[in-house]
């Protein structure tokens, strides 16, 4: 851990939420899914939790945000695990944004409202990661690696449109959604059609049942974005929402803008006041993640990948 302390100190990146990634899966499927039985699953996930939080976050604890991955075999017992991991210092759980396509149910069933209801309860912050369905966007069989990598967004957009329409954030206002690795340069053009969807055809008509609370007011209400190299995002912060964009730097992959985080920030803000630019690079990740805010800044306020 201190050899990757040192490489977000070189990149000037103050506190970091790490997600399980390829060897568990983003949302632990591998992990919670992939043994027959069950108790072993489930001691797995709590091994694989306990390690995250003690060992992972634990010898630098303002440097790392704790992101648990959940139990997908019971939404019940799911929710437990989450009041559980909230009081051990959680923040953050890495759910799938499209469960459906591991073959659980989906979250228009409902299936999942004890654990999200958990999470609303506690503060947990619901991690939807690009890729934590086992899918990318489908292309031809031949398509060359550069389709697949030119659309890594769009499962972010399908994300969005599916929480949204499963009415889960009217079910709980108070929920918090991120989109992790999302990038935020297709959000206002997302709140454009819902707009037009509004002003065209009435709500029943696409199944919008709230007249107080438009899904475009849910995009600033209950989301957050995450940006990684998204210069035409940053020039559309305010339709997004100013406190709604985080910066990451997807460090070690080979999208990461590690080392140069703060030169690419420089070039993307060099007209942004510095008022937003603290918001969008620290204090938005600080205030949604309950992360204290650091106790000495450099010359440039470093982001929170």
């Amino acid at each position: 851990m201190q050899a990757r302390v040192g490489d977000m100190e070189l990149d000037g990146i103050w506190s970091s939420l790490c997600f399980p990634s390829f060897l568990p899966g983003f949302a632990g499927q591998r992990l919670t899914l992939g043994p027959h039985d069950a108790d072993l699953a489930f001691a797995i996930m709590r091994a694989y939790n306990s390690w995250h939080l003690e060992s992972w976050c634990g010898p630098y604890p303002d440097r790392f945000i704790p992101n648990q991955i959940p139990w997908l075999r019971d939404p019940f017992r799911a929710a437990e695990e989450i009041r559980r991991n909230a009081v051990l210092g959680f923040r953050a759980v890495s759910f799938s944004e499209a469960p459906h396509l591991l073959g659980l149910p989906s979250i228009h069933s409902r299936y999942w409202d004890p654990f999200l209801g958990a999470c609303e309860e506690t503060g947990t912050v619901v991690c939807l990661h690009v890729g934590s369905s086992g899918t990318m966007p489908s292309t031809s069989p031949d398509a060359p690696v550069l389709a697949t990598a030119a659309g890594f967004f769009i499962p972010a957009i399908s994300t969005a449109c599916e929480w949204i329409a499963s009415e889960i954030p009217l079910r709980f206002p108070s929920i918090k959604i991120c989109l992790s690795e999302g990038g935020i340069g297709w959000v206002p053009g997302l709140m454009d059609r819902f707009d037009h969807l509004n002003a065209r055809h009435r709500r029943r008509d696409y199944g919008w049942p709230s007249e107080s609370i438009s899904p475009v007011d849910i995009m600033r209400r209950n989301f957050w974005y995450c940006a990684l190299d998204d210069p035409s995002g940053i020039a559309f912060r305010h339709r997004i929402g100013m406190d709604r964009i985080m910066i990451e730097s997807d460090y070690p992959h080979s999208d990461s803008s590690w080392p140069s985080t703060q030169d690419l920030l420089r070039r993307h803000m060099q007209d942004v006041p510095k008022v937003e630019q603290q918001a969008m690079c620290w204090k938005n990740a600080c205030a949604v993640f309950r992360l204290p805010e650091p106790r000495e800044l450099p010359a440039s306020s470093p982001p929170i990948s």
